[in-house]
């Protein structure tokens, strides 16, 4: 494998000193660039577009290919892991994605697969086989996965949901239940995560994007602790440079000391969370990812590069953070509107590093 020419990515997860802050999008691959809307249309299907090698290593290069960014996102979904467990993905436009069977009993529970990362998630780890060598060393090569809960969300619904009446339900008149589906969950995880390392991924994020709609305490039971299980597991060096795991719950703010006690790297933030308080409350166990809100991109240039301003001030001086988005690019974004993002950071963060 290449030598990695901009490592600065890795070096804030590590709290090493950087000449300025680094920078990647969460889904910079996606729907706001119209090079990708074209991919998209040559592939003939979402899942289509993830099962061809080539093809998502075209769409994962595409923002790297208009922006200066510090690390590139292996194009795929977390639903993948499901979808190879049996349930069927699908998706209906407008939507979203849709599973033909869901789980919700025991004999459910029983048909489920375990899917091994190299045969039916074997398109995955041949797209970061591919990426990895597109990138030639260019910038890090982020792999990812749900998180068991909200994986466990879609399996249950069959779906995306408002309420989680159906697993919400299970939670508190089965909970036995749910635990067994989030302990297969978190085992076939943790092969898929470390299939990905050993394809190439260089750093792994888990989103965990409906933690947010749990209780405190069953936000620690029923989803911290299995994510705790899978950054136990991971390699923690390969290539011999140390993987970083980040942990992102949506919505987690108020359970930062907890997730900050998980094991992983770093942590990203929402917009919801002040970056100062975040980094008081945690200090050094973890680097922080985050949290330019999305909606600030529908703002003119100059007021992006305010906002930018704001949030590289409130993390303050020093290594340990990674500017992103507090959750995914819209669709409706001006990609011109990317580039003054990606500008601004790049003039105003390395006042933050001398």
């Amino acid at each position: 494998m290449s030598e990695l020419k901009n490592d600065r990515f890795l070096r804030a997860l590590a709290h090493q000193p950087v000449d300025r802050t680094p920078l990647w999008i969460m889904r910079q691959a996606g729907r706001y660039l119209p090079e990708y809307r074209a991919t998209r249309a040559k592939a003939g299907s979402f899942m289509d577009l993830c099962r061809n090698a080539e093809l998502a290593c075209e769409v994962t290069m595409q923002p790297l290919a208009r922006y200066d960014l510090d690390a590139a996102i292996l194009f795929s979904d977390i639903l993948t892991v499901p979808d190879a467990m049996g349930l069927g993905l699908y998706f209906v436009t407008g939507e979203g994605p849709k599973f033909e069977r869901t789980v919700r009993s025991e004999a459910d529970l029983k048909q489920l697969a375990t899917p091994d990362p190299e045969d039916e998630l074997g398109y995955v780890m041949n797209a970061v086989r591919t990426i990895r060598q597109e990138l030639d060393g260019r910038v890090p090569l982020i792999g990812f996965a749900g998180s068991p809960w909200t994986i466990a969300t879609y399996m249950v619904e069959g779906g995306s949901s408002r309420d989680f009446a159906n697993i919400k339900g299970m939670m508190y008149g089965n909970p036995e239940l749910l635990h067994r589906l989030l302990d297969k969950i978190t085992q076939s995880t943790i092969a898929y995560l470390k299939a990905q390392i050993a394809a190439g991924a260089q750093a792994v994020m888990v989103f965990d994007t409906w933690g947010g709609a749990l209780s405190p305490e069953n936000y620690q039971i029923f989803s911290l602790q299995y994510m705790k299980k899978i950054v136990a597991a991971l390699p923690k060096e390969a290539d011999g440079r140390a993987v970083p795991s980040i942990l992102f719950t949506k919505n987690g703010g108020q359970w930062l000391e907890s997730m900050a006690e998980a094991g992983s790297t770093g942590l990203g933030l929402d917009w919801t969370t002040n970056l100062a308080d975040a980094k008081r409350r945690v200090g050094d166990k973890v680097a922080l990812q985050g949290n330019l809100d999305p909606s600030a991109l529908y703002a003119p240039p100059a007021a992006i590069r305010t906002e930018v301003q704001k949030v590289l001030e409130s993390f303050g001086t020093g290594s340990g953070h990674v500017f992103n988005l507090g959750h995914g690019i819209h669709q409706h974004i001006d990609p011109e509107h990317v580039s003054a993002l990606v500008e601004a950071v790049h003039e105003l963060s390395p006042a933050y590093h001398s």
